[in-house]
């Protein structure tokens, strides 16, 4: 799988953000440390942008920017054949046809470690009046997952309830209820017995600052 892949099941940007915010809402409930979360959101990152940021903790990660000019997804897998530490630069192509309006993204400082390149084996965008998102011509190594596309946006592309809910007792080694994440997922109004039922431990007055950060007004759908 390739960011040319995932370019094919990622859905409009607005139902990408509300699924970004569930994602993030998910693992807040899941995980109230902080450092153990694998996905966030945060409606504040500038005063006209969104980020949503996935990070597995040993390297991988990804960025998402939503803006008014449309979106813009990095992804960087540490162990790929693409890496620019393996390279010393941006395999050819990754990023050579990003639109000038998300340029400054690709040296964004926090997207990179500050050693001269950004960290980036993946990258995908779609503008505001765009129908489709795109992403560079590369000729890609051999490899099963060369930019590491197919695990870095894996609960992107697949949105399904049962994939965050296997993934969710994997990471956090707890079971989940399905039923709540489904309800989740959906934007539903979030109550204490929804709450309860995936971590028994939290109230809903518990995720008052998470619910801030990721702009969550748990309209019902």
């Amino acid at each position: 799988m390739t960011v040319h892949d995932t370019a094919r099941l990622l859905p409009s940007i607005p139902a990408l953000r509300d699924h970004c915010r569930a994602l993030a809402l998910l693992e807040a409930i899941l995980s109230p440390d902080p450092v153990y979360r694998h996905y966030t959101f945060d409606t504040r990152w500038s005063a006209t942008e969104e980020l949503a940021s996935m990070s597995t903790g040993s390297g991988d990660e990804f960025s998402l920017v939503f803006s008014p000019a449309g979106a813009y997804l990095r992804g960087f897998d540490h162990e790929s054949p693409m890496s620019p530490y393996v390279e010393d630069g941006v395999w050819p192509g990754v990023v050579d046809d990003v639109p000038e309006v998300f340029r400054r993204y690709v040296d964004e400082p926090a997207f990179s470690h500050g050693v001269g390149f950004p960290d980036v084996t993946a990258c995908l965008w779609r503008t505001a009046g765009d129908d489709a998102w795109r992403a560079g011509a590369i000729e890609f190594p051999a490899h099963e997952d060369p930019d590491g596309s197919g695990f870095l946006f894996e609960h992107l592309t697949d949105r399904s309830p049962e994939a965050y809910r296997d993934f969710a007792a994997d990471m956090h080694e707890v079971a989940v209820d399905l039923d709540a994440v489904r309800h989740v997922l959906a934007l539903r109004p979030l109550t204490d017995g929804l709450v309860a039922a995936l971590n028994p431990g939290l109230a809903l007055s518990d995720l008052a600052a998470d619910l801030s950060a990721i702009g969550w007004s748990s309209p019902a759908r």
